[in-house]
């Protein structure tokens, strides 16, 4: 049960105890305040017990009134301090009063009792108030007992219960808060240690399958070159050779050059889609580097260098470069099969390297397009490839 059903349930009593218990001494006042038939009970009762004998201080205690008799000397001074205090007065009549033996009842004086109703209704209003005070108090004492409990041990384990399900649901960096006057805080602790373990192991995990993707990344690409070369090679050999047997096996080279560079990009462009990002470690190298990198992708087609490169220090990722320039004279090979031009040029900020072919180019709606994630275009009718080299 929640922790507010519990307090609304408490709620409720209370409050039935105190309307209850209002109710009852409003019953009870009423029932305490006595009536004519009460004062005319007690006055033939003190009259009978003055006839019996018995001694008129101890009749005034048993019956909680006064005795006044015309035969006492302060008679009328203590009947006039009565009549002031608003006190109830009877006549009272007894038989063979003051020596007369007539037999009929004399008026012997008064029985005076000071008026209850006053007092039970300021009785009744001070037991109320007392008692919706004590209510009150009480409810109080409860709300501090109850946020107590809450504060110490339901919210706890409330915090906790979010914190599991958000540990389930695999998000490991929200810390769970330990405080200081919390009973469970080694429990909730060991919890949140359990989470720290499950975020180490999980990082740990990621970047074992992080460097897994990139090593299986480099090794794609360094094998790539080569079989590119093979490829090329094989192109060269079957313009020039004329043998059939020569041209037969340069073929089944060729075609297994395919096989392998189609598995390898298969590979490379999984592994590349896995690791949403490549690492980009750039360094100070030769301008001369570039240089080579262009030499060796002349066996894709005919590559012309228009102007020579600026001998001088570049930074650059040596690995990511060769990536960039394999792709665009790969794509260029493969779509355009032009010659490609190649014109490096100085400005402040470094070497710029245009490279231009011949082809027929795309469509301008689909320039935009162009770099999204398996967007091949529409012109890639029998080529390979996957539309995620751009």
């Amino acid at each position: 049960m929640k922790i507010r059903q519990i307090t609304a349930g408490i709620t409720i009593c209370i409050l039935a105890f105190i309307m209850t218990a209002v109710i009852q001494v409003q019953r009870c006042g009423e029932e305490n305040i006595p009536d004519m038939v009460w004062y005319n009970g007690e006055l033939k009762s003190i009259a009978g017990e003055l006839e019996d004998g018995s001694v008129k201080e101890t009749i005034e205690k048993e019956h909680d009134c006064l005795i006044l008799f015309l035969a006492d000397a302060d008679y009328q001074s203590r009947l006039n301090e009565c009549i002031g205090s608003d006190a109830m007065i009877l006549d009272l009549y007894i038989k063979d009063a003051l020596g007369n033996a007539s037999g009929e009842n004399i008026f012997a004086g008064k029985v005076v009792w000071q008026t209850k109703r006053d007092y039970y209704e300021e009785l009744r209003e001070k037991l109320k108030w007392e008692i919706i005070m004590f209510g009150g108090l009480l409810l109080l004492v409860t709300y501090a007992l109850l946020l107590i409990l809450y504060l110490s041990y339901i919210r706890p384990f409330h915090t906790l219960q979010d914190f599991t399900a958000q540990v389930a649901k695999g998000n490991l960096e929200l810390a769970l808060p330990i405080r200081r006057n919390n009973f469970f805080g080694a429990f909730t602790e060991s919890f949140d240690l359990m989470r720290q373990e499950l975020k180490r192991a999980r990082e740990s995990e990621y970047q074992a399958n992080i460097s897994k993707k990139e090593l299986i990344a480099e090794l794609s690409h360094d094998i790539k070159t080569p079989v590119a070369t093979i490829k090329a090679t094989c192109e060269v050999l079957q313009v020039k050779e004329r043998k059939e047997d020569t041209l037969r096996k340069i073929g089944v080279i060729a075609g297994k050059a395919e096989m392998i560079d189609n598995l390898i990009n298969n590979m490379f462009h999984a592994t590349l889609e896995e690791l949403e990002m490549l690492k980009v470690e750039p360094a100070e190298e030769s301008s001369l580097l570039i240089l080579d990198m262009f030499q060796d992708f002349k066996y894709y087609g005919q590559i012309t260098l228009e102007n020579d490169m600026p001998e001088c220090l570049l930074y650059f990722d040596k690995l990511r470069l060769q990536q960039v320039l394999d792709n665009i004279i790969n794509n260029s090979y493969k779509y355009a099969g032009t010659r490609v031009e190649v014109r490096f040029t100085e400005n402040e900020e470094g070497i710029v390297i245009k490279i231009r072919d011949f082809g027929q180019g795309i469509e301008e709606e689909e320039l935009a397009l162009i770099k999204e994630k398996f967007y091949r275009g529409s012109n890639p009718e029998g080529k390979s490839g996957s539309g995620l080299g751009l």
